[in-house]
């Protein structure tokens, strides 16, 4: 059977490529797999590895910060070397590896697994995003909602892990199956199963994407090419002893990211040279976006961060009547109201832009900030349905997530897809992992203001606890609405960049 041309791929009938679907379930097993990781971090290292609070805040920023900083290495790799479906590949097995280890022993190899997992994340995470991006032409109308429908099968694996994950290891889930000394290695045992099955999905159906994703070295002679490719192997296995050091020990991270932004911002520059002056005012503008994004996920990361440490410590366990588990829920709500809403959200962008009327992406961003804001006060004005031990209402906490859920979707999938629109084709994966990047640091952040909140409520009793963290919730609502005033008010400039693009 021939190879289908890009052409082919790209002038597909109807709403959405085949190939999306398949990439869609590749994708939703992974973030399984990932989030599931993701909620049980903090957790288990305050329970488990007996951190208190602010240091495990900090080790969690540092671990996830690793995990996005790395895309932008990955993505370099994938545009210069391996092309994306390698990187893809090679990541899947690193990740399965990493999450293999924690499964056998997570108190022993805690920092180990977590190792494997940075680096595998790094490659396969930017590379599926700018594979989706390749399926649509760059006039295509329908590529916003094509990524609102691939952000839709993210949250689907985020929706299940999330949940899943945490609750077998509070033992809310399974606990008559499972022993109690084993469930931290069934939870962690889960996220490798389904890694497993993400790798084989997109190995299945990797021949539907023609010739998206094939190595940039096809020009090269096989036994150079072949060299190339193993010494990537090779190099991305030794650096993980030492991300492993930098992981475990948080001043290693602050070095780190004192030195990744700003190299990225040069390499960037030393790419710039090779573009005309109207691409490199749509690189500008992409850094805008990249910016503004750092500020949005320092905020909404407190989910995996200072919310959960919230949720374990101020939360019924009822939710609309029905019990649960609360950290579950943190972990959960905002992935299941994204399954909901994000074709929604998706249609109406499209139906607006049918009536000329759709906001563009500026806006569409700045709108972001202002339902973050309106979230984090929800999550302030929980301290007034406490009862006397602190514990507060999971009703209103989740009414929170439904909230920021609709910034999100005004934000990242929008985000993804602005990324390939903007960058020039060689730089694609790059600027996919720029924008990654911006979520390395968001994390970063997000870890040193949960530790800030953690340790004014170090010695405190519940009651006052809930009141500081209440109040931190209240700071971050205020500035994330600065921030999208600010954002809309600049929206005629950036629009100005990014020129034809919309």
């Amino acid at each position: 059977m021939a190879k289908l041309t890009i052409n082919e791929i790209q002038n597909f009938k109807g709403k959405y490529p085949k190939q999306l679907w398949y990439l869609f379930f590749s994708e939703m097993w992974e973030r399984f797999s990932f989030y599931g990781m993701r909620g049980m971090l903090i957790v288990f290292m305050v329970g488990n590895l007996h951190m208190n609070s602010e240091v495990a805040n900090l080790q969690y920023g540092a671990t996830q910060a690793f995990v996005y900083a790395f895309t932008f290495i990955g993505g370099m790799f994938a545009d210069k070397i391996l092309g994306y479906r390698k990187s893809l590949f090679w990541g899947g097995l690193l990740m399965i590896v990493g999450s293999i280890i924690l499964a056998l022993d997570p108190e022993k190899f805690f920092f180990t697994g977590i190792g494997f997992t940075i680096i595998g994340t790094g490659f396969f995470k930017p590379n599926i995003s700018t594979i989706v991006g390749k399926l649509y032409r760059e006039d295509d109308d329908r590529r916003d909602a094509g990524f609102s429908l691939f952000y839709a099968g993210v949250n689907l694996g985020a929706f299940i892990g999330g949940y899943l994950c945490i609750a077998v290891a509070n033992g809310n889930l399974f606990a008559d199956s499972i022993p109690v000394d084993l469930r931290w290695n069934f939870a962690f045992g889960f996220a490798s199963v389904v890694m497993i099955i993400s790798l084989l999905t997109f190995v299945q159906t990797q021949k539907s994407l023609g010739e998206i994703g094939e190595s940039p070295l096809q020009h090269i002679e096989k036994s150079k090419k072949t060299l190339y490719e193993v010494a990537t192997y090779v190099i991305s296995i030794a650096v993980i002893p030492l991300v492993i050091l930098m992981v475990s020990n948080s001043q290693y991270t602050d070095i780190f990211m004192y030195i990744i932004g700003p190299f990225s911002l040069v390499y960037l520059l030393f790419e710039m040279r090779n573009f005309s002056a109207a691409e490199n005012k749509k690189l500008m503008a992409a850094l805008v976006f990249i910016l503004f994004s750092i500020v949005f996920w320092a905020f909404f990361e407190q989910s995996g961060g200072s919310l959960s440490l919230f949720a374990a410590n101020n939360l019924e366990n009822t939710l609309l009547g029905v019990e649960l588990d609360p950290n579950g829920v943190n972990n959960s709500a905002n992935s299941l109201f994204v399954i909901i809403f994000a074709a929604l959200v998706g249609m109406l962008w499209l139906f607006m832009a049918k009536r000329k009327v759709e906001p563009n992406t500026v806006v569409k961003f700045g709108l972001g900030f202002l339902f973050l804001a309106g979230g984090f006060y929800v999550f302030y004005q929980t301290r007034f349905f406490a009862d006397e031990n602190g514990i507060t209402s999971l009703d209103l906490f989740t009414f929170g997530w439904f909230v920021i859920t609709f910034g999100e979707l005004c934000l990242s999938p929008i985000g993804m897809s602005i990324m390939t629109k903007l960058s020039p084709h060689k730089l694609q994966a790059v600027m996919m992992g720029m924008w990654f990047l911006a979520s390395a640091y968001g994390q970063y952040f997000a870890g040193i203001l949960g530790a800030n909140i953690a340790s004014a409520s170090e010695d405190a009793n519940n009651m006052d606890k809930l009141i500081i963290y209440a109040e931190g919730y209240k700071q971050l609502a205020i500035y994330a609405l600065i921030a999208g005033i600010v954002l809309i008010a600049i929206s005629p400039m950036v629009k100005k960049l990014m020129q034809e693009v919309k």
